[in-house]
């Protein structure tokens, strides 16, 4: 089955507002397509089928006590009628999709050829129709309205184990649903459980009602449902259906939404962002006069307000800054009058520190309280952000097993373990991963092992954490490639520290101030 993108579907079922009328449902579906159409939206049109003579019980086809059945027979259309709608759907331009209740209902979707099967909330239980659903081979979306977690997770393993594309719909199967139970932030926690789904919102508050909608784009829903209809002078829909002018408004708000939201990755701020910021900083003035290429002191300066063009801002501020002019009192101190000191090779490895934190959080990968960090910079400290790798190690005895991460860009050499074995397994990220000149690309999941004596190295585009799992670790165990780096003894191109090192990482100055 090829990949169905479900992301950015609107979802608009036609239930039984067709009333058993194909004219009255070609006029809803026309309309609908329009609106699709002008807000430039990929749409499915769903239709309800059900096999009435088999789906109710022969003793209640009349007088039944069930709210439900004359509505169905009521408004029965023949499977002659729906080919025909199916037809107009496609005809104006919109996605394919029906919710069958019965086995009989999957068959006759199939000889239709429909793009997308729904699982009704009503049906999520019912085993004998969801394997008829598998095995349509068709991509399913299926609704959570009165569901445990735990059954959800029953139809999530269902179909994943059977190879189903499937997206998820939160639902609540009240009609119209109060404000007080639309519960929208499962769609948080449903995001979270299955973060390889899409997450919807099957939608049944009143139509006039916008707010639901921009919440739950808010909260990550990819895919919005909704009932839809048209009203005559006749005809009038139920307090949870929606007119064309209610779905174009509802359509709006979420476009809207999603052009709120913006990007889950940092943007560069806006020019008259930066420009207001500025406007706002302290810079750095001098206290007193001082000379061309009199070293400035923290006493030599105060910042204030405004920030010239050019100025240092009072952030840039460091010790050990030299005057390149002559300067005079309450000057402001420019970035061509300063001699600015070159930054601490350290300050790689806490800036590192800061972002390997952040891509453990992400990640929502936890550490024991005592664990040992060694960071290799085969290159150097200066160059620890290209080349290097940060090893978290948690047990070291007659086996081994570390976590290992590497930022964004950050490469590791060729090298081999003489008495190491080890095998890689990908937590987080992409690993880039050559073994024996073989490339690899691994993925969350994916494990690689690497024996003694053979030749690996990797990288990474995105940043990656995975788990390294070998025999016991020894020092002097790895061969490099590069000569120059196996010159080079072990505590050059490695800084160890107890857990992140918050006290044994200082700049060299103020080591050999320590030392003094």
């Amino acid at each position: 089955m090829s990949p169905f993108n479900f992301n950015g579907l609107f979802v608009l079922d036609l239930a039984n507002n067709h009333q058993g009328d194909p004219e009255h449902a070609t006029n809803i579906i026309r309309a609908m397509g329009e609106v699709a159409r002008e807000n430039g939206v990929r749409t499915a049109l769903k239709f309800q089928f059900r096999h009435l003579d088999t789906f109710i019980h022969a003793d209640h086809l009349e007088g039944s006590s069930n709210r439900h059945v004359d509505r169905f027979l009521s408004t029965r259309l023949t499977n002659l009628q729906f080919a025909g709608l199916v037809d107009q759907v496609r005809a104006n331009e919109m996605i394919t999709m029906a919710t069958p209740f019965d086995e009989e209902s999957v068959d006759f979707a199939s000889d239709l050829d429909i793009d997308i099967l729904k699982v009704a909330s009503c049906s999520a239980t019912d085993w004998p129709l969801l394997e008829r659903i598998a095995e349509a081979n068709k991509p399913v979306i299926f609704s959570t309205g009165g569901l445990t977690m735990k059954q959800i997770d029953n139809l999530v393993s269902f179909f994943d184990h059977r190879r189903v594309r499937c997206a998820i719909m939160h639902c609540v199967s009240i009609y119209p649903t109060p404000k007080e139970h639309l519960h929208l932030n499962q769609i948080s926690a449903l995001k979270r459980r299955y973060p390889d789904k899409v997450i919807g919102f099957s939608t049944h508050e009143e139509p006039d009602e916008t707010s639901p909608v921009h919440i739950a784009i808010g909260l990550g829903a990819g895919m919005l449902e909704r009932h839809v209809g048209i009203e005559t002078d006749s005809i009038k829909l139920n307090k949870y259906s929606s007119t064309p002018a209610q779905v174009d408004r509802w359509m709006k708000a979420a476009i809207e939404a999603r052009q709120i939201c913006g990007s889950l990755e940092r943007v560069p701020p806006q020019p008259e962002e930066t420009d207001a910021l500025r406007s706002l900083m302290r810079g750095i003035y001098l206290r007193r006069p001082l000379a061309k290429g009199q070293q400035i002191t923290r006493d030599d300066v105060y910042f204030a307000m405004p920030l010239n063009e050019g100025q240092l801002t009072s952030g840039q501020w460091a010790e050990g800054i030299v005057a390149t002019a002559d300067l005079a009192k309450d000057q402001a101190l420019l970035g061509e009058y300063a001699d600015r000191p070159k930054p601490d090779d350290t300050q790689a490895l806490t800036s590192a520190i800061h972002g390997m934190k952040a891509m453990l959080n992400e990640a929502q990968i936890s550490l024991p309280p005592t664990f040992e960090t060694e960071f290799s910079h085969h290159f150097g400290v200066g160059n620890f952000r290209e080349v290097g790798a940060t090893l978290i190690t948690f047990v070291n005895r007659e086996y081994c097993k570390k976590l290992i991460i590497q930022l964004p860009g950050q490469r590791h050499p060729a090298h081999y373990h003489k008495a190491k074995e080890e095998t890689f397994v990908v937590l987080h990220g992409k690993l880039e991963l050559v073994v024996e000149g073989r490339h690899y690309t691994l993925y969350p999941g994916d494990m690689q092992l690497v024996q003694q004596g053979v030749w690996h190295e990797f990288w990474t585009d995105t940043g990656v954490i995975f788990e390294e799992i070998s025999s016991k670790h020894g020092l002097c165990d790895s061969f490099y490639e590069d000569k120059s780096i196996n010159s080079m003894d072990a505590d050059s191109r490695k800084t160890r520290v107890n857990q992140w090192g918050r006290y044994q990482i200082r700049p060299a100055k103020a080591i050999r101030r320590m030392a003094a």
